[in-house]
């Protein structure tokens, strides 16, 4: 027993590290996942007293714990059965691909990475890049709301931007959670935006067993009271109009809800901004007519250094203003029963008319029509002045008023020239520019009262009988 065995200094090493392992899984690892999770449910309670919505415990759950919940879930288990028969493969081989879907979609939030990191950072980026501006009308409109509904917030999509400055907004409310596409599943931001508790998404994706198990991830979340924001155009405005809705996510929501059970309340948000960043790859987009963006994630980190070196030597601002309008919420509850399909598209109409409606009206797409209609320069301050108090008049949202045009038009103008959207002197658009004040014009051209009627003349209505 006392002898002496050799073993070479590499199997001596591979001794030591699986004894390591073994160690650190069955005694250090649970230990420190223990304090860990002691932390944090502090850090949750101590957020719970200043939060208007209590973070829910569905949000809290383990990332495993809620994979596992998803994938045994009864209707899941019924729709694996069901892709198996159709596509001839095993059982087994089916679940395991439910359950490779279910680890893609399902986020692992992190408290401390969003109200510590994403909703600080979300403000500074917000008020640095913008002037913020929110519609005194809609922002009480959220303190008569069930405290114990699901909140949905239902938003235009015009820019990236609209993540950051929504969760920047909504920060006093509850953490968002979002529907983020696999533009976002890249190194390094994937690890962060999952931790935030978004979930990823294939758009378009025609796969029926993958549509389940997003529509369950989707349904369990919203009637645990997870609060969500979701774009229903389903993508970025390409031309600045707000588009159709896709009722893919709005589907799931309606198709799950219990009348007797947690009440769904929608918040439509309608956004505008002075100057979308992603302005020229959108409308250059829209031109290809498809949605492959030609902009990289390299060229968007040198538009940013780029734009953080002008701002740090002086020589350029602010993009403008971000403007925030909350319309009046619509409870599901209210809805009149009916089927899913038919109730899901009353739903989103009915959104989609609130946020057209609430569309905020900064000066840049005021100032983009009137460029386009070819105003002179001597009268162009007068045009948009004039045409905001129609748009005021008409009950649209202005974030400016009108006696302030004439202050704020000369370094537009300036701005726009130095972009090359104008001639460099006079106010003249440049041709390449046309489509690019379209899009500012086209985000509130639904807003524009009709011009009234002209009477026919004495001689016309003679002639008609």
């Amino acid at each position: 027993m006392g002898a002496t065995v050799e073993i070479p200094i590499w199997l001596l090493v591979l001794i030591l590290a699986f004894a390591a392992v073994t160690f650190a899984s069955h005694f250090l690892f649970p230990s420190v996942r223990w304090f860990l999770r002691r932390r944090m449910e502090r850090v949750v309670a101590e957020l719970n007293k200043r939060l208007d919505r209590p973070i829910q415990p569905f949000k809290l759950a383990r990332r495993t714990d809620m994979i596992q919940r998803i994938i045994y879930d009864s209707d899941l288990v019924e729709a694996v059965a069901e892709h198996a028969a159709k596509t001839g493969v095993r059982e087994d081989v089916a679940f395991e691909t439910a359950r490779r879907y279910a680890r893609e979609i399902v986020p692992s939030f992190s408290a401390t990475a969003y109200f510590g990191f994403a909703t600080r950072a979300a403000k500074a980026l917000s008020t640095w890049l913008y002037d913020v501006r929110i519609v005194p009308e809609g922002q009480g409109r959220l303190t008569g709301i069930d405290p114990d509904a699901t909140l949905v917030f239902v938003m235009n999509h015009r820019s990236n931007m609209d993540y950051v400055l929504v969760t920047y907004l909504a920060a006093q409310q509850s953490a968002l959670s979002y529907a983020v596409g696999e533009w976002a599943r890249v190194w390094p931001v994937q690890g962060l935006i999952r931790a935030t508790g978004a979930y990823f998404i294939r758009r378009g994706q025609s796969n029926l067993l993958y549509r389940r198990v997003l529509s369950r991830y989707v349904q369990l979340s919203t009637a645990a009271g997870v609060a969500q924001a979701v774009f229903p155009e389903g993508g970025l405005t390409l031309d600045g109009r707000i588009a159709e809705p896709r009722l893919g996510i709005l589907s799931y929501i309606v198709s799950g809800f219990d009348p007797g059970a947690r009440d769904v309340v929608f918040v439509p948000v309608a956004l505008n901004y002075d100057r979308v960043i992603e302005d020229r790859v959108l409308v250059a987009a829209g031109r290809a007519g498809h949605r492959r963006f030609r902009a990289s994630k390299w060229e968007a980190a040198r538009f940013a250094l780029r734009h953080l070196w002008a701002r740090l030597r002086g020589r350029a601002g602010r993009f403008g203003e971000a403007a925030v309008a909350v319309a009046p919420p619509l409870s599901l509850r209210s809805m009149p029963g009916g089927s899913t399909d038919a109730l899901t598209a009353a739903v989103a109409g009915e959104l989609m008319a609130r946020i057209r409606s609430a569309v905020p009206v900064p000066l840049m797409p005021v100032l983009a029509s009137v460029l386009l209609d070819g105003v002179g320069e001597d009268a162009i301050a007068a045009e948009v002045a004039g045409r905001a108090r129609t748009l005021a008049e008409a009950g649209a949202a202005l974030t400016f008023r009108p006696e302030e045009v004439a202050e704020r038009v000369g370094p537009m103008l300036a701005q726009l020239r130095r972009r090359r959207l104008i001639a460099p002197s006079g106010v003249d658009p440049l041709p390449d520019a046309l489509p690019l004040l379209r899009y500012y014009a086209n985000s509130i051209g639904h807003l524009v009262p009709d011009p009234p009627a002209k009477p026919e003349s004495r001689k016309q209505s003679v002639g008609a009988t």
